[in-house]
């Protein structure tokens, strides 16, 4: 038993000391690949383009902007949601309510859009952790419904139905006023966009956003691992709602009107639908989901304004049935199949 012992220590310190092949390890990295420097090269390239749809885009980047707040919860954390809505609204409504009365500085209304929804995101968050998918989606609803109301109600203050106008933004570090034409616009959002992409996209990559993947996909094996699920999960919805009230408070400013909608609950229906088409848990697939959500809206509403609505289902479901993983996945799925023939010729 000694001289079998005696023999496998060499192999066994052998072993130990080999190195692990970093190149089948598949962890994440910050280094930024050429298409994702392509894929925010484009927005420059679609100003000068389409100047006459800078608006229209604008509005595409701040709903994207939204779409990566859901994608957060759902995509990393897998906390389902129908009344994300609230926080996007909570935060259109602090920045309007502002520049109503009086203070219309365009940064520091973002950032009081932001403080109130991630206030009020980390109350729920409480709530929505504590039950699983079903209870969520119900609670969240009913969150969203109940604003929603609150707002409908208090006509004095938020303008009601008739939505909130009146609102004098000021003008971009005190020099750049919003136009028109909306380029000022334009860019103001593609920047806090921007901005914010790659704070979350270093946040997802880091080992909290991993952790959140593995709370994804085993909730039960990771408090084994010393992970405390719930901090986990209110920290990230907590998040969320911080992103999706700047995306709520920068669509204020930028069209200098609030509208009841903003809290409704087709608002986040359609936001679960640009995360189908574009794919969830990849961030940019919520980029790519909104903008042809919205230019899909666009374009078949201005062909058929009273059916457009059929032609968008049948887009959820032609993608739900041929590209699994949204538009991204399919993408993903094709290229892989060309390297694997490639690699195979």
């Amino acid at each position: 038993m000694n001289a079998m012992t005696d023999t496998l220590k060499p192999d066994v310190a052998k072993t130990a000391m080999t190195p692990i092949p970093t190149a089948h390890l598949n962890l994440p990295n910050d280094r930024w690949k050429p298409l994702e420097i392509v894929f925010w090269l484009l927005p420059i390239a679609a100003y000068f383009a389409f100047p006459g749809y800078l608006v229209l885009i604008s509005q595409i980047m701040i709903v994207g902007l939204f779409a990566l707040s859901l994608d957060l919860i759902l995509g990393y954390a897998g906390i389902v949601s129908l009344g994300h809505a609230a926080f996007f609204g909570l935060g259109a409504y602090t920045a309007g309510l502002l520049a109503v009365h009086g203070w219309g500085e365009p940064i520091s209304g973002l950032l009081a859009a932001a403080v109130v929804a991630g206030i009020f995101g980390f109350i729920v968050s409480f709530l929505v952790v504590r039950g699983q998918d079903l209870t969520r989606l119900m609670v969240t609803l009913g969150i969203c419904l109940m604003l929603h109301e609150a707002a409908n109600k208090a006509s004095w203050l938020t303008g009601g139905v008739d939505g909130l106008s009146g609102m004098m933004v000021g003008n971009l570090f005190g020099k750049f006023e919003f136009d028109l034409n909306g380029t000022v616009a334009y860019w103001y959002s593609f920047a806090v966009l921007f901005i914010l992409f790659v704070v979350l996209r270093r946040l997802v990559k880091s080992p909290f956003g991993l952790s959140l993947i593995g709370i994804r996909e085993g909730v039960r094996r990771m408090p084994s691992l010393g992970v405390n699920v719930n901090r986990r999960l209110i920290a990230i919805y907590t998040v969320s709602a911080v992103i999706a009230g700047i995306a709520g408070g920068l669509l204020a400013q930028t069209t200098q009107f609030v509208g009841l909608d903003s809290l409704g609950f087709p608002r986040s229906a359609e936001l679960l639908i640009m995360l189908v088409l574009g794919g969830t848990g990849r961030l940019y697939g919520a980029l790519i989901g909104a903008a042809v959500f919205m230019v899909a809206q666009d374009y078949i509403s201005g062909l058929n304004p009273a059916y457009w609505q059929f032609y968008i289902g049948l887009l959820l479901v032609l993608i739900v049935l041929f590209a699994r993983g949204g538009i991204l996945g399919g993408l993903e799925k094709l290229a892989g199949g060309f390297k694997s023939k490639k690699g195979a010729a």
